[in-house]
């Protein structure tokens, strides 16, 4: 059976675990970033870990401050608390796993995010804060 997969703008979104899947535990996703795509706002998760294996291409992540470049094979933590964000900065797709623990963020999240970011013209800024803070996700400005 194939997996829906979640548009949230240029980014693809497929889970592969789910919490209800895992006892609420872990969930796992596949994370799709097209070359010179939108990426979602620099955040920190309030209550959960967060750790991203490359898959394909390299992926910038920017994380408390330092650029780290993520390739295939090579895994990144992010500790609940910890701002951060990325970029596809380079001239090819990237594909990367996400690992969330405990599994507190799935498919409703990614799924109200992208009818904000897919309505067409520019996102409702205050509707995406909402559905951040929903999720126990905290936008982190410049």
């Amino acid at each position: 059976m194939s997996k829906e997969v979640i548009k949230v703008g240029q980014l693809e979104i497929t889970f592969l675990l789910e919490s209800y899947q895992t006892n609420g535990q872990i969930a796992i996703f596949e994370l799709l970033v097209p070359a010179g795509a939108k990426v979602p706002l620099p955040h920190y998760h309030e209550d959960y870990d967060e750790t991203i294996y490359g898959l394909e291409g390299k992926i910038t992540f920017n994380v408390a401050g330092q650029l780290k470049e993520l390739h295939p094979g090579e895994s990144l933590f992010i500790a609940r608390g910890i701002s951060h964000g990325f970029d596809n900065l380079s001239s090819e797709d990237c594909k990367a796993l996400a690992i969330v623990t405990p599994a507190l963020i799935g498919p409703e999240y990614f799924k109200e995010i992208g009818a904000i970011v897919n309505a067409g013209g520019p996102p409702d800024m205050e509707k995406i804060k909402d559905v951040f803070k929903k999720h126990g996700i905290v936008p982190v400005f410049a």
